[in-house]
């Protein structure tokens, strides 16, 4: 069977995440305790413990989010027999998952994926003061409806379509100002919802070249290697394996809209018949039920997954 291996990103997060695959396997504790000796913190105490305001601040966020998808994966591997370039087409990940989709793939290690997530992290939340900038869901438009309404609401301000998470779902991200405009004109214009969402700093929109900036020199000096399967990029919504394009697209992604609905697409056009999402919750799924509900799509993040999963591996 065809298929894409995917890992979710801020916002799936919930305290206790992975606890479970940590007590059940020793490979995924490894993935823990290598996020914690990489970060010098015992982040595990965070994911597990909370309280939830330090895991959803976005430096604890995106490497815990990582962690436990890595997890997960290892533990497919060690339990299932797993093998990438056996079992699958491609990877791809939402937003900080193309990290851990490029760690599964092999193409960075987990310390240097923790350590770059921690940089990037703190960059996007300090690239702009606390609430100058905002996000907000547009639900019932499509996408070069919401971008014409991002367009028209900047105003000389920036307002841009950050997500294109599914037919009928953007997020728009910029300015306090200009995305409160954007609200109006969604709801004047036919939208089913218009929404402020509960960010603590405006992603994926011209407000974070500062944070862009950041992760090129730390990505300039971090090894990347070919992945063991293509990974569908963010800002391309193709696949890309050579380093130097994976370095680059990275970089561009920090500012660069999320085309998640384009590379499942693109999965779907390539005959993926499932999309297996590695780590916490089940957004990636529910998102793809909607894209392309000709995908078999499921969600592994705990030992029963793992379990019913690898029962389906041949």
């Amino acid at each position: 069977m065809n298929v894409a291996f995917t890992f979710p990103g801020q916002g799936s997060q919930t305290v206790g995440m992975g606890k479970g695959l940590a007590e059940a396997f020793p490979a995924a504790r490894a993935v823990f305790d290598e996020v914690d000796a990489a970060l010098g913190q015992k982040l595990t105490a965070v994911i597990w413990e909370g309280p939830e305001s330090d895991l959803t601040l976005t430096e604890n966020a995106q490497p815990a989010l990582m962690a436990v998808s890595l997890a997960a994966f290892r533990v497919l591997q060690a339990e299932a027999g797993l093998d990438l370039t056996r079992h699958a087409s491609f990877v791809a990940g939402h937003s900080l998952g193309e990290y851990s989709a490029l760690a599964a793939a092999g193409a960075l290690s987990i310390a240097d994926t923790a350590r770059l997530l921690r940089i990037r992290g703190r960059a996007m939340q300090s690239a702009t003061p606390v609430g100058t900038g905002a996000m907000a869901a547009l639900l019932g438009l499509d996408f070069k409806q919401a971008a014409d309404i991002a367009a028209e609401a900047a105003q000389g301000e920036v307002c841009q379509a950050a997500n294109d998470n599914a037919p009928g779902q953007v997020v728009v991200s910029g300015t306090k100002a200009a995305v409160e405009r954007a609200i109006l004109l969604a709801k004047s214009r036919g939208a089913k919802r218009a929404v402020l969402l509960p960010v603590s700093a405006p992603f994926h929109c011209a407000l974070m070249q500062p944070a862009a900036e950041v992760m090129a020199q730390a990505l300039a000096e971090v090894a990347i290697a070919a992945p063991a399967v293509p990974l569908v990029a963010n800002v391309l919504a193709r696949p890309i394996s050579e380093p130097s394009e994976i370095r680059r697209c990275l970089v561009e992604q920090v500012t660069g809209t999320v085309r998640w609905r384009e590379s499942v697409e693109y999965l779907a056009g390539c005959g993926v018949a499932r999309l297996v999402e590695v780590g916490a919750g089940k957004v990636l799924s529910g998102l793809v039920k909607r894209i392309a509900p000709g995908i078999d799509a499921v969600s592994i993040g705990t030992p029963d997954d793992v379990a019913a999963f690898a029962s389906t591996l041949a």
